[in-house]
C-alpha cells in the first residue's frame, strides 16, 4: 500500500468515533427512551454526518434552478440522505396537508386520498375523526415511503378573505390545538413525523415572505400560540415548521422568542425546520433555535445550513453544542414516531383505496355546514321527479384549494382553464361529482344540468323543475388572499334570477372562505360544502337526501360584509408576488404591505372580537343547522382546583329532541369575572338517536379563561365567579350555565 494510501485510510480512521457494542446496542435498544437513544447516536456521529441531518435537498425538477434530483429521493418535497452505518434512515419528505401531493406529477400515475378542508375538519368538532383523518394520511404517506409529513396546520383564522385559511383549522385555539394534536397523533401512529405549522401568525398570503407581524407577547400566547402549545403538548409532533413572515422584526425562522417558547416552555424535543423558502441567515437562524433547513438549494438565496454552519463552528460564532443539539433532535422526532426502527419503504401492495376514501367521505359528512333550511325544504325525497342542478361544475367534481396542499386524486383532477395556470394553480375539481351521487340517491328523477353562463338558460331550465340545486365556487389558494367576499364571475346574478323562477332553490357553497350572500332571504338552502375532499361529490349528496343528517358546525365567524371585520383592508389583497424569485428576496417591493399589526383584536380572535364589539355577525362560530333538534338539559362541574395541575370538568346532559337520529357539537364557554369576551373551554360530538338523551364529560381548558403574565411568565386565573355555559355556538343566548367561584391562582405552562 503506498504512504498516499496509508495517510487516507488512517484520515477516515480518525473522522469516524469508535464505536462499541455496548454503545451500539444503546441506540438500537428499543427499550429505552428516544431522548437516550438519540444522544447515542449523536456521539457516534462524525461532524459531516450531523451537518448532513440539518438540511434537505428539494426533490423535485422544477422551479428557477432545475436542480437533479437527488439519488435515492423518491420525488417530493425534500430529501435528507439517510447514514447507513448508523441504521439512520433518509428523510423523504412529502407535502401532505390535507393529503400526500405529487408536485407536477413527478411520480408517474400516483394519485391519493384528499382530505375535505381544515374548515371541515375542525367544524366536526370531533378528535377521534381528526385522529383518523391524520392515521389515513399517514398510511399513505408510509405506504408511498415518506417517512416526514408536513402537515398540521394551526395557525388561527383571523380574516375571511385569507388564502390559506383551507388549510387551517379554524378561529379559536383550543378547538384548532386539539383538533391539529389528534390529527398530528394519528399521522405519527404510522411512523410518519408529522409537522405542526406554521410557527407563528402566519394569517395572512399577502406578500407573506416579507411581512411584518406585529403582536404583544400576551395577545399572543393567548391566540395563535395558544394553539400551537396545545397541539404540540398534546400531539407531540416531531417538527416544527416555522413561517415566512416576521415577527415583531425578526423572520419567523430565526426569531429567538419562537424557536426557543416551545424547547425551553413547553418541553418540546422534537426539531424546528423551515418552511421552503423561509431561511435567511446561518449564524442568527443557528443561535436562534433554528434545526433544519429545507431545500435551500432551490428557495433561498443560498444553502445557510451547509458550508456556512460548518465555518460558523469552526470560528466559533455557533457553539458546537447547538449543532449536536440539532442533529439531536431530528434524530429524536425520527426515533419517538418509530421512523428510525420502521423504515419507510416503498410499498409494492395495494392500498386499501376504499377505506381511506371512506375516511375522507366521513370527515365531509360529518363536518359540512347547513346554514339555511326554510320550511324544512332539506333532506330532499327520493321520489323527487324533476332536479334541475346547476353550476359549479357539479356534473364532473368538486373544487379543492391551490398551493403545495393540492392533491392528485384517482380519477385525474379536472382543471380549470379559465384560472391562473401557474402555481398555485390552476384550479382543480375532484372528479368526484355531485350530480352523479344525486342521481344514485334519486334513481327515477329526471335530472338535468345546466353550468350557469347563461342566465337565460338557467332560468328556463329552473322553471321546468320540482326543485333546483346550484352549486356556487371560489377558489383560495396559497401565496395569495382574496381581494373581496363576493362570488366571482356571474354566480351572484345567476342565483338571484333563479331564486326568480319560483322553484324550490338549495345554494351548495364550496369556497374556501366565508363568501357575502346577497340573495339569502331569496333562497330556502343553504349549505356550505368547503373543499369537500376527493369523495365530495356522495358526502354532499348524503346530505342533501338525508342519508347522512348535517352536524357540521362553523370554525369561523361568518360576517355580512367586510365592514364588520377587524381589518377591512388589506393593501394589495388578490395580488400575487413573484415570491419564489430568490434574486427579489433582497430587493425593495413598494408595491406589497409590509407591517400588520395585530393590535385591533388582538386575543379576540373571530367571535371573541363580535362580541368585544357587540357585532351581530350573519352566522357566529359554532353555528350549524341539523335535521334534528338539540336541548341541553344540565351542565354541573367536577372541579380540582387544588395543586399545581388545577383540572375543570363538565357534565353535560344534551337530549335530541327531534324525529331524526343525529349528533350534536356540544360547546361549552366560559366568562372570566373581569367581564372581557366568554371563550370556548372544550367540546365533543355527541351521537343521539331520536328521543335519547346522554350525559358527556368533557374536560375544560382552563387556559382560555385564564389570562397570560407576561413579566410573571405565567398563566393566572383572577379571583371571582366564572359563568360556565353550554350553548349552540359562541353568540348564542340558548342553553344551560353554571357559575364557579375560584381563587386566585397560577397554572403550570
Amino acid at each position: 500500500m503506498k504512504l498516499s494510501q496509508l495517510f487516507l485510510l488512517s484520515s477516515i480512521l480518525v473522522s469516524v468515533p469508535s464505536i462499541g457494542h455496548a454503545e451500539e446496542a444503546s441506540w438500537k435498544d428499543t427499550s429505552l427512551s428516544a431522548e437516550a437513544r438519540a444522544k447515542a447516536l449523536v456521539k457516534a456521529m462524525t461532524q459531516d454526518e450531523k451537518l448532513q441531518l440539518v438540511a434537505s435537498q428539494y426533490a423535485v425538477d422544477n422551479g428557477s434552478k432545475h436542480l437533479p434530483i437527488p439519488k435515492g429521493a423518491l420525488g417530493s418535497a425534500a430529501y435528507v440522505a439517510g447514514i447507513p452505518r448508523l441504521g439512520i434512515p433518509a428523510q423523504q419528505i412529502t407535502d401532505a396537508g390535507l393529503g400526500v401531493t405529487n408536485p407536477n406529477h413527478i411520480r408517474p400515475n400516483d394519485a391519493a386520498t384528499s382530505l375535505p378542508s381544515g374548515q371541515i375538519l375542525s367544524g366536526t368538532f370531533d378528535r377521534n375523526l381528526a385522529y383518523e383523518a391524520g392515521k389515513m394520511t399517514g398510511a399513505e404517506a408510509f405506504h408511498r415511503g415518506f417517512n416526514v409529513l408536513l402537515g398540521g396546520g394551526m395557525v388561527l383564522t383571523r380574516d375571511p378573505r385569507i388564502g390559506r385559511n383551507f388549510e387551517y383549522l379554524g378561529e379559536d385555539p383550543i378547538l384548532a390545538g386539539n383538533i391539529g394534536a389528534e390529527q398530528i397523533k394519528g399521522v405519527q401512529s404510522q411512523h410518519v413525523v408529522s409537522t405542526a405549522k406554521h410557527l407563528a401568525f402566519n394569517n395572512i398570503e399577502t406578500n407573506r415572505k416579507k411581512i411584518d407581524m406585529k403582536v404583544g407577547e400576551k395577545e399572543g400566547r393567548e391566540s395563535d400560540l395558544l394553539a400551537f402549545e396545545i397541539a404540540i403538548k398534546k400531539g407531540n409532533p416531531g417538527s416544527i415548521m416555522c413561517a415566512y413572515n416576521k415577527v415583531n422584526g425578526d423572520y419567523s425562522c430565526e426569531n429567538s422568542y419562537l424557536l426557543q417558547l416551545p424547547k425551553k416552555e413547553w418541553g418540546y424535543q422534537g426539531y424546528i425546520m423551515t418552511d421552503w423558502g423561509a431561511g435567511h441567515s446561518t449564524v442568527k437562524a443557528a443561535n436562534a433555535g433554528l434545526d433544519q433547513e429545507s431545500a435551500a438549494d432551490q428557495f433561498d438565496n443560498k444553502i445557510y445550513f451547509g458550508k456556512d454552519l460548518k465555518e460558523a463552528i469552526a470560528k466559533g460564532e455557533v457553539p458546537q453544542s447547538r449543532l449536536d443539539d440539532m442533529a439531536y433532535r431530528v434524530l429524536y422526532g425520527l426515533i419517538q414516531v418509530g421512523a428510525y426502527d420502521h423504515p419507510a419503504v416503498k410499498s409494492t401492495q395495494s392500498e386499501d383505496v376504499a377505506a381511506h376514501e371512506a375516511i375522507s367521505q366521513k370527515v365531509a359528512e360529518n363536518g359540512i355546514v347547513l346554514l339555511q333550511n326554510k320550511q324544512n325544504i332539506l333532506p330532499l325525497a327520493a321520489t323527487v321527479k324533476n332536479i334541475a342542478i346547476i353550476g359549479g361544475k357539479a356534473d364532473k367534481g368538486v373544487l379543492s384549494g391551490g398551493g403545495s396542499s393540492q392533491v392528485t386524486a384517482r380519477g385525474g383532477n379536472i382543471t380549470d382553464p379559465t384560472s391562473m395556470q401557474t402555481w398555485p394553480g390552476p384550479a382543480s375539481y375532484f372528479p368526484s361529482s355531485p350530480m352523479k351521487a344525486i342521481q344514485a340517491l334519486a334513481p327515477k328523477a329526471k335530472i338535468q344540468f345546466a353550468e350557469g353562463n347563461n342566465i337565460d338558460e338557467a332560468v328556463k331550465l329552473a322553471s321546468q323543475s320540482d326543485v333546483v340545486i346550484i352549486f356556487a365556487t371560489k377558489w383560495s389558494a396559497e401565496s395569495f388572499d382574496n381581494a373581496d367576499m363576493s362570488l366571482p364571475g356571474n354566480q351572484n346574478l345567476l342565483i338571484e334570477a333563479v331564486a326568480k323562477a319560483g322553484k324550490p332553490v338549495i345554494v351548495v357553497l364550496e369556497t374556501g372562505n366565508p363568501v357575502e350572500m346577497p340573495w339569502l332571504n331569496n333562497v330556502d338552502a343553504v349549505v356550505e360544502a368547503w373543499y369537500p375532499g376527493t369523495s365530495g361529490g356522495t358526502a354532499i349528496a348524503n346530505i342533501l337526501f338525508g342519508k347522512v343528517n348535517p352536524s357540521g358546525r362553523l370554525t369561523i365567524t361568518w360576517p355580512k360584509s367586510l365592514a364588520q371585520v377587524p381589518y377591512p383592508k388589506i393593501t394589495n389583497a388578490g395580488q400575487r408576488w413573484n415570491e419564489d424569485d430568490p434574486v427579489k428576496e433582497d430587493k425593495p417591493d413598494l408595491s406589497g404591505i409590509k407591517t400588520f399589526s395585530l393590535d385591533v383584536d388582538k386575543a379576540n380572535v373571530g367571535y371573541r372580537w363580535y362580541q368585544d364589539k357587540k357585532i351581530t355577525p350573519l352566522y357566529p362560530f359554532g353555528y350549524g343547522l341539523s335535521y334534528s333538534t338539540f336541548k341541553y338539559n344540565k351542565i354541573t362541574l367536577n372541579n380540582n382546583l387544588s395543586g399545581k395541575n388545577p383540572t375543570m370538568t363538565a357534565e353535560v346532559t344534551v337530549e335530541n329532541t327531534g324525529n331524526k337520529d343525529g349528533a350534536d357539537a356540544v360547546q361549552v364557554y366560559g366568562t372570566i369575572p373581569d367581564g372581557t369576551t366568554s371563550r370556548l373551554l372544550g367540546f365533543d360530538k355527541v351521537a343521539l338517536k331520536a328521543g335519547e338523551t346522554k350525559t358527556v364529560s368533557i374536560p375544560l381548558a382552563l387556559q382560555a379563561i385564564a389570562n397570560y403574565e407576561p413579566k410573571a411568565h405565567h398563566w393566572e386565573l383572577p379571583a371571582g365567579t366564572y359563568t360556565i355555559a353550554v350553548k349552540p355556538d359562541a353568540l348564542s343566548n340558548e342553553g344551560v350555565k353554571t357559575t364557579v367561584h375560584i381563587n386566585k391562582m397560577n397554572l403550570a405552562d
